[in-house]
């Protein structure tokens, strides 16, 4: 089993920045691909980032891409998603996962996440 939690999420304004982190306890955080995912009312959960491992592969939505940064600090156990250049539809809640094993690879569906934290709202203000 591994828990996660969020932390981080807040209301800022368009064009700042924002980090926030997710706390993985459990499993050996190092080997497990993690993503971030985010989700808001009446829409299906969307990709934002993810891993195939620490220091591993990254994959970004192209909506993100160029300004969000994941990254691990692996003796904290902890993911985090750097979000520079904020805009105002990046307003969600997020959420980390992580798979349940190796696999080699990163995968971008949602469903094949394994372990889910219980989020954080990140609101960016026009």
């Amino acid at each position: 089993q591994v828990q996660l939690v969020e932390s981080g999420g807040g209301l800022v304004q368009a064009g700042d920045s924002l980090r926030v982190s997710c706390a993985a306890s459990g499993r050996t955080f190092s080997s497990l691909p993690m993503g971030w995912f985010r989700q808001v009312p009446g829409k299906e959960r969307e990709f934002v980032a993810a891993d195939s491992r620490s220091g591993g592969t990254t994959v970004y939505a192209n909506s993100v891409k160029g300004r969000f940064t994941i990254s691990r600090d692996n003796a904290k156990n902890t993911m985090y998603l750097q979000m520079n250049s904020l805009k105002p539809e990046d307003t969600a809640v997020y959420y980390c996962a992580a798979r349940n094993r190796f696999y080699g690879n990163v995968n971008t569906r949602s469903d094949a996440y394994d372990y889910w934290g219980q989020g954080t709202q990140v609101t960016v203000s026009s």
